[in-house]
């Protein structure tokens, strides 16, 4: 059964619920629709035919990790909203592991996002043409150019995304329902029972958990009383102030021209970096064969033609280098990306590849 995400509240406004829970219930529809289809699918499709293994998943928060030059520091927070792009990712990644260990359905209303915990639940809103839905997240990504948040295929559809690719959005974390999902994760239940507590909570059977307490800061102590000074002892005789000194003299002089209008400048007068300046390599470019560290091979190819080819596929997931070298006494051509700090950090991006569709992308180390 398809729920109409964008009509429910107003149906339901009119039955007499408060718009506040109305958007809630809506929520809950949308959840249990795409836990139905969980269900369905977990009897085939592409990622493991015929199980019926309940998923399960963990609760994640998870280490600081370097990609593509950038450290993302994952966080634990309920109250996260931002706005920049989505994207979505579909048929490529369907039946892989997530990053926290459950199982990508993307006909489930999922999604990944490079720092929030894993799962807690966001709304995501288009507002290109209004169209909004809630999704849990479940994943890491993505890391192509400024994007936000990476949407399953349903969800993207949800908000008329999918031809198009992108969207702008606004990302909202819903408090109430990610203390919930955290506290079922905790108690060890996976996707279809953090649907369910979602569900209960916007249908008012189940009580809201108690978000964590802030510390409160302890009041700084009041400062010690200072003495009044004494009083000033008059002058027995009065003698008039000196007379002001004439002002100097002001000589304008004309605002230098030699920095260009519209190039912004520091207070020390340097041009500040940007982005380009920025990136993991400085100066004069080093071939990825004469740097250090861990890469991800993408493919070996006999002729450079064919390597440059997979080198263009492939920009988006980082800066990949063809590099050349000899296996059985031929020449090859191999297409990597990298270096990355740590190892996990490179099999990040190689599961995000494989998951694309590039079977034989994998970490190595020079």
């Amino acid at each position: 059964m398809m729920y109409d995400v964008n009509i429910m509240p107003l149906a339901l406004v009119k039955l007499g619920f408060p718009l506040s829970g109305a958007l809630r219930l809506c929520g809950a529809a949308a959840l249990l629709a795409s836990l139905a289809a969980c269900g369905s699918s977990s009897k085939g499709g592409s990622g493991t035919p015929g199980s019926s293994v309940a998923q399960r998943g963990t609760y994640k928060v998870g280490q600081p990790y370097k990609i593509d030059g950038i450290t993302y520091t994952p966080k634990e927070t309920f109250t996260l909203t931002e706005t920049g792009t989505a994207s979505w990712y579909g048929p490529g990644f369907h039946g892989k592991s997530t990053a926290n260990g459950e199982r990508y359905d993307q006909s489930d209303r999922t999604a990944a996002h490079r720092t929030l915990q894993m799962p807690a639940i966001v709304r995501v809103t288009n507002l290109e043409n209004g169209r909004s839905t809630v999704v849990r997240v479940n994943d890491r990504g993505p890391f192509a150019r400024a994007r936000v948040i990476d949407l399953s295929r349903t969800a993207a559809e949800e908000i008329d995304m999918v031809g198009k690719g992108t969207a702008r959005v606004r990302v909202e974390q819903l408090q109430a329902e990610s203390l919930a999902v955290k506290e079922v994760a905790l108690s060890g239940g996976g996707p279809a029972e953090q649907q369910q507590a979602v569900a209960q909570l916007a249908s008012g059977s189940r009580a809201a958990p108690a978000p964590t307490p802030v510390p409160v800061p302890a009041p700084a102590p009041a400062p010690a009383p200072v003495a009044a000074p004494p009083p000033p002892v008059m002058q027995a005789s009065y003698e008039p102030p000196p007379a002001p000194a004439a002002p100097a003299q002001t000589v304008y002089a004309p605002p230098s021209r030699s920095v260009p209008f519209g190039a912004p400048r520091s207070a020390s007068g340097d041009v500040p970096p940007t982005i380009a300046s920025l990136s993991t390599t400085t100066g004069t470019a080093t071939p990825s064969s004469q740097m250090s560290g861990f890469f991800v091979q993408v493919g070996a190819f006999s002729t450079q033609e064919n390597a440059e080819k997979q080198r263009s596929a492939v920009r988006s997931y980082g800066h990949p280098e063809v590099s050349q070298g000899s296996a059985g006494g031929r020449d090859v051509y191999r297409v990597r990306l990298g270096p990355y700090t740590t190892q996990d950090a490179a099999g990040i991006v190689a599961d995000r590849l494989k998951r694309s569709g590039y079977g034989d992308a994998r970490v190595v180390a020079e």
